[in-house]
């Protein structure tokens, strides 16, 4: 006997249901969420014209990689007169610490013994006349003459040996403590030169992405206002949001799994925020599921070398593995 065709149907229709019970998904749900990128506005805090920019929108670059050139005329200016000013201070201590020049003093030398040659020559002529005096020789205005110039030239070998002494000395005590701050004062200005010069040589100060720039070359570029940026891999981030019933199963330290159209297998993440109130779907999420729901935001951070398959903005699904 053969069965009407209401029945056939009714019977095809409880054979997909089944089937389609059979094959549905009964594992837990992911929760939605998003990437979202934390950029690095590199700026100078000096102004000038933009004279080279050395990155591309869509470049990686290593840290210490150079990013721009603003024009630095004034601080090369600023640096090599404070090199110079330092140079010159320190010049200036060395003399203080060891006196005078070996020349000067040689000079100085020399006219001790000279000196000293008068001296002796003066004491024997004295030596001669205080006999001839003695003697009925010669008067006494001639000896007192004689004396005086015994006593002249010993004067002068003294004053003579003191400023040899004198210029065998290194500077005060007093001199060398002002000239030594100096020389500090001087050391600041040129390490105040060479960062403002530096400041017109922006370097990444770590890996990472470019993701714009902002300025051409040729453009005036005011200070403090960003030229490049960045966006380091350790800045890229997911947040997800969880309803209620899910947050107990979640906390800061987990791993958990994150999938989207272009991570390939997925990659993980460290759950690093827990949002401890509540707040409304994002509409970055809606959805017919989820609209109007009540739901905590979670934080987390993918290894460096996973974040690189993340894009700020790209739609993203976790669970945990």
């Amino acid at each position: 006997m053969l069965a009407s065709p209401r029945l056939c149907t009714n019977a095809m229709t409880l054979a997909a249901m089944a089937l389609l019970a059979g094959c549905g998904d009964h594992g837990p749900r992911p929760w939605q969420g998003y990437v979202e990128g934390e950029f690095v506005y590199v700026a100078s805090s000096q102004a000038g014209t933009l004279t080279t920019l050395s990155v591309t929108r869509g470049q990686q670059v290593k840290a210490g990689d150079a990013l721009f050139d603003l024009e630095s005329t004034f601080e090369l200016a600023a640096q090599a007169h404070a090199r110079e000013t330092l140079a010159s201070a320190e010049a200036q201590l060395r003399d203080l610490e060891t006196g005078k020049r070996p020349d000067e003093i040689a000079v100085s030398a020399a006219q001790l013994k000279q000196a000293i040659a008068v001296r002796d020559k003066s004491l024997a002529q004295f030596d001669r006349d205080q006999a001839q005096y003695a003697a009925g020789g010669i008067a006494r205005e001639q000896l007192d003459a004689s004396r005086a110039d015994a006593r002249s030239s010993t004067a002068r070998v003294q004053e003579l040996q003191s400023s040899l002494a004198v210029a065998r000395l290194p500077g005060r005590d007093a001199q060398r403590q002002a000239q030594a701050a100096q020389v500090d004062v001087a050391r600041a200005s040129l390490t105040q030169a060479d960062w403002q010069l530096a400041q017109k040589h922006p370097v990444a100060s770590a890996p990472g992405r470019v993701y714009d720039t902002m300025y051409r070359v040729g453009e005036w570029v005011p200070a403090g206002s960003p030229v490049v940026r960045l966006l380091p891999p350790g800045n890229i981030k997911v947040r997800f949001f969880v309803p209620e019933a899910d947050l107990g199963r979640l906390h800061a330290g987990q791993t958990v799994h994150i999938a989207c159209d272009e991570c390939g297998a997925g990659v993980a993440a460290r759950i690093t925020y827990v949002a401890n109130q509540a707040e409304y779907t994002p509409p970055v999420i809606y959805s017919n599921d989820t609209r109007d729901k009540l739901v905590y935001m979670i934080e987390a951070h993918p290894a460096a070398a996973d974040a690189v398959k993340l894009n700020p903005g790209q739609p993203v699904q976790v669970t945990r593995p």
